[in-house]
C-alpha cells in the first residue's frame, strides 16, 4: 500500500550495496514507492533486474533520453551505502554522475536527504572526509556516522562488516523528518 510518496534510494559501490533490497522492503512496508538510482560503479554490485522487479521501476544510473518517461519526483532521498567519494563530491557540489546531479538538486530544493556511509576508519580519519560530513550536516543533511549508527570498520575488513550494515537507520531518520 503506497502512502503516495516516492523515496529515491541512491546506491553507491560499497560492500552492502548488494543487500539494498532490505532497505527497499522496509520502505515498502512503510508505504513508500521506491526508485533506485545507482552510481555507475555500483551497477557491478547490485542485481538490477531483481531491484526493478522488487520496485516496479527501472534502476536509473544515467540521465534519461529526451522523450523518455521521467521518474516520479522524490519526496525524500536515502544514500546507502554512501562511499567516501560520493560524500566528498556531494559536500563540494560536484555533480559528475546522474546520482550526484539528482541529490545536489534535491538538497537545493529542500527535499529531505539522509546519508548512511560505508567507509573504513582510514577514510573516515581523513580531514577532507571529516570536513565533508561537517559541511553536509551544516546544510541539514544527516550523515549517520558515529557510535549510535554506523562505526567505520578497520581497513580491509569491509566484507565482514556488510552483515551489520544498519539498513533501517536512514529510513527511521527520513520517517522522523516527514
Amino acid at each position: 500500500m503506497s502512502n503516495g510518496k516516492t523515496l529515491y534510494v541512491v546506491v553507491c559501490a560499497a560492500g552492502p550495496a548488494a543487500d539494498v533490497g532490505f532497505l527497499i522492503d522496509q520502505a515498502h512496508e512503510q508505504g513508500w514507492t521506491v526508485q533506485v538510482i545507482s552510481t555507475p560503479n555500483a551497477l557491478a554490485f547490485i542485481d538490477t533486474e531483481a531491484l526493478e522487479k522488487q520496485t516496479g521501476c527501472p534502476v536509473r544510473s544515467a540521465h534519461r533520453k529526451p522523450g523518455s518517461p521521467r521518474s516520479p519526483k522524490a519526496d525524500a532521498i536515502i544514500i546507502a551505502p554512501a562511499t567516501f567519494n560520493t560524500i566528498n563530491k556531494l559536500a563540494n557540489g560536484i555533480a559528475d554522475t546522474y546520482a550526484l546531479d539528482v541529490v545536489n538538486e534535491a538538497i537545493g530544493l529542500g527535499i529531505p536527504v539522509v546519508i548512511l556511509p560505508f567507509v573504513n576508519s582510514a577514510y573516515a580519519n581523513r580531514a577532507p572526509f571529516q570536513r565533508s560530513v561537517e559541511l553536509l550536516r551544516k546544510e541539514g543533511i544527516p550523515v549517520l556516522i558515529g557510535p549510535e549508527v554506523f562505526e567505520p570498520h578497520k581497513s580491509g575488513s569491509g566484507r565482514e562488516n556488510t552483515a551489520h550494515f544498519p539498513w533501517s537507520a536512514p529510513l527511521n531518520e527520513i520517517t522522523f523528518k516527514q
